[in-house]
C-alpha cells in the first residue's frame, strides 16, 4: 500500500513510488536495477524507480513470490494540458509545437502517443509527428498569473 506521501516501506527503506499513487495498493516487481510499480489487477505499469536494495536485502523480504510476466505500460495516449505561450508555442515532452500567436494564453489539450502529438484547438485537431522519445512528466498546464501576483 502506498502511503499519502507516495512512499512504500520496503526492506527498511522508504521508497518513493509516486505521490499521485497515495492510498492505492500496488504490486512491486523487483529487478536488479529497477523497481516497477504496477496495478495488481490489470498489471498496468504505473511507475519505474531505481532499486535501492542490495540482492541480500531483497532475499530477506517477507512475502516474496516469483515474478510473473513483466507489467506493460498503458497503450492509450496520455492526455496533457498546456498553456500557449505569448509567441504561440507549447512544449510537450521537450518538443516545441508552434500553434500561432492568435492562440496565446489559451489552454489546449494534447494527446501524447508513441509517434504523434494530437492537439485539440478550437474544435480542430492537429496531428504533429513526435521528434523525441522523452516520456510525459507534467500533465497539467500552469495557471495564468493574476495581476496581484506580478511584482
Amino acid at each position: 500500500m502506498v502511503n499519502n506521501s507516495g512512499l512504500v516501506g520496503l526492506g527498511g527503506h522508504q521508497v518513493l513510488a509516486a505521490e499521485i499513487l497515495g492510498g492505492r495498493q500496488v504490486g512491486i516487481r523487483i529487478d536488479d536495477e529497477t523497481l516497477s510499480f504496477f496495478d495488481p489487477s490489470s498489471r498496468e505499469l504505473l511507475r519505474v524507480r531505481s532499486n535501492p536494495l542490495t540482492s541480500e536485502k531483497v532475499r530477506r523480504l517477507r512475502g516474496l513470490r516469483p515474478a510473473g510476466p513483466p507489467p506493460r505500460p498503458g497503450v492509450e495516449p496520455v492526455r496533457v494540458q498546456r498553456r500557449v505561450s505569448a509567441v504561440g508555442t507549447v512544449m510537450v515532452c521537450r518538443q516545441v509545437v508552434s500553434l500561432g500567436r492568435p492562440y496565446a494564453g489559451q489552454t489546449v489539450t494534447v494527446h501524447v502517443s508513441d509517434s504523434t502529438l494530437t492537439v485539440e484547438l478550437d474544435g480542430q485537431v492537429r496531428v504533429i509527428q513526435r521528434t523525441t522519445d522523452i516520456p510525459v512528466r507534467h500533465v497539467k498546464a500552469n495557471k495564468p498569473y493574476k495581476v496581484s501576483d506580478v511584482v
